[in-house]
């Protein structure tokens, strides 16, 4: 009976072993994601607040970059594809559409 209690605690003793593991990396995982997380919605906040090209549109809320622009984002989290980070004053890149068309 015994031998056989000592076979079965052998046989589980490396899943409980990987359980264990798998726990610990997925908490470690969480707690990393959930600081970048944090970081990121920090630098966000911090670079939205700092835009000096930022424009506040009724109905669609703030805008950063030059509307006048065709690659222009419409967004309030990255000015265009081209030149993501700006600024869009001097950008090579500059493509002017009717502002009409927006």
């Amino acid at each position: 009976m015994f031998e056989i209690l000592l076979i079965f605690l052998i046989g589980i003793t490396p899943c409980l072993v990987s359980l264990w593991i798998l726990h610990k990396f997925k908490a470690r995982t969480r707690q990393r994601l959930n600081s970048v997380r944090l970081v990121v919605n920090y630098r966000e906040i911090t670079a939205i607040s700092s835009q000096p090209e930022q424009q506040y549109i009724e109905g669609v809320g703030y805008i950063i970059g030059d509307l006048t622009c065709k690659f222009n984002a419409r967004s309030s989290n990255i000015r265009c594809a081209v030149n993501p980070l700006g600024p869009c004053k001097g950008c090579r890149d500059y493509q002017s559409i009717d502002i009409g068309r927006i």
